[in-house]
């Protein structure tokens, strides 16, 4: 039948010379037809001739001899070595010009960049405003290698700048996104920067990556530090969360069906934080006259929540 045919019709030849059991020569021909359209051998057909020559043999390559106790297992993602000399704005700045004349697609750009990188996260906030004003300009592609660095530079510093960006309305909505998706992978968020990116969810029209952003970020806070619905920056996002709810989830249109559902899967991304909202969750969940919709996603939001919580008269009967 037609759809066992083949697509491709293809041969490969080579020839291999051998002299003293070492390969000094290979030569290589493949041919590739696209058989649907072709007509007696001939159509759509590459041909590809490759050569491989030997032309010198070491005899003998010599090896440093390294002390076993010298070794030992890292991981290879993000590994600098430290430097004890302080980092500067002014060096910081060059650095982003640097980048700018660089070709972007040369070993250079990249090495300037990750460079860039672990030099930010020795500045200050202080210093990373001036840097912002100094160096927000594009390069001539409307490439700007400072708001591409930021989000992998992970200090609190850096957080705050990413908001006040954010805040400000000076970069594309595309940016802004991407500085929301980076905080899920933050490795070692801190209380200051929950308390900084918490005024965005009141926000008018936070969107979604707002929302599951600062909630991700929230989650992996309190997965590092016991006790974090003490934290009240913690409890702050909480609140604002809860205000959303409006006690039971009653919503009054399709929008708000929307904005409801974005907030519920936000306080499921939050886990741990969500606890003080069980109760809450609870009757959105079992409130006959809230959508489907709602009240499975209140179920949902359950799903960080500690064990601990979700006792039997917490959670909604079914029926």
């Amino acid at each position: 039948s037609q759809s066992e045919q083949q697509i491709l019709s293809s041969q490969l030849e080579c020839v291999q010379t051998v002299k003293d059991r070492v390969l000094a020569e290979a030569k290589c021909t493949e041919s590739n037809l696209v058989t649907p359209f072709s007509w007696k051998g001939s159509g759509a057909k590459t041909q590809t001739r490759s050569s491989l020559k030997l032309f010198q043999v070491e005899t003998e390559t010599l090896y440093k001899k390294v002390d076993s106790e010298d070794l030992y297992v890292t991981s290879m993602l993000y590994e600098r070595e430290q430097t004890e000399r302080a980092v500067t704005g002014g060096e910081v700045t060059e650095l982003v010009w640097k980048l700018c004349l660089a070709h972007s697609a040369s070993f250079e750009t990249a090495d300037l960049f990750m460079t860039l990188v672990f030099e930010l996260r020795h500045l200050s906030l202080e210093a990373l405003k001036v840097l912002w004003q100094r160096s927000s300009f594009k390069c001539r592609d409307n490439w700007q290698p400072l708001i591409d660095a930021l989000p992998s530079c992970a200090t609190e510093a850096c957080v705050v700048l990413m908001k006040e960006i954010i805040a400000s309305g000076e970069v594309e909505e595309d940016k802004v996104e991407y500085f929301f998706w980076s905080f899920s992978f933050i490795p070692k968020p801190t209380s200051g920067m929950i308390e900084s990116l918490a005024p965005l969810l009141k926000s008018p029209g936070a969107s979604q990556s707002c929302f599951l952003g600062v909630t991700a970020l929230l989650h992996r806070f309190c997965s590092a530090y016991n006790s974090c619905d003490d934290v009240p920056a913690v409890q702050s996002v909480m609140r604002t969360l809860g205000k959303f709810l409006g006690g039971n989830c009653t919503v009054q249109d399709s929008e708000g069906l929307s904005q409801m559902q974005l907030v519920l899967k936000a306080i499921g991304n939050a886990g741990l934080a969500a606890a003080s909202l069980a109760p809450v969750l609870s009757l959105c969940a079992s409130l006959k006259s809230n959508p489907m919709e709602i009240r499975l996603a209140a179920i949902q939001a359950f799903r960080r929540i500690p064990c601990s919580v979700r006792v039997s008269d917490l959670l909604p009967a079914g029926d």
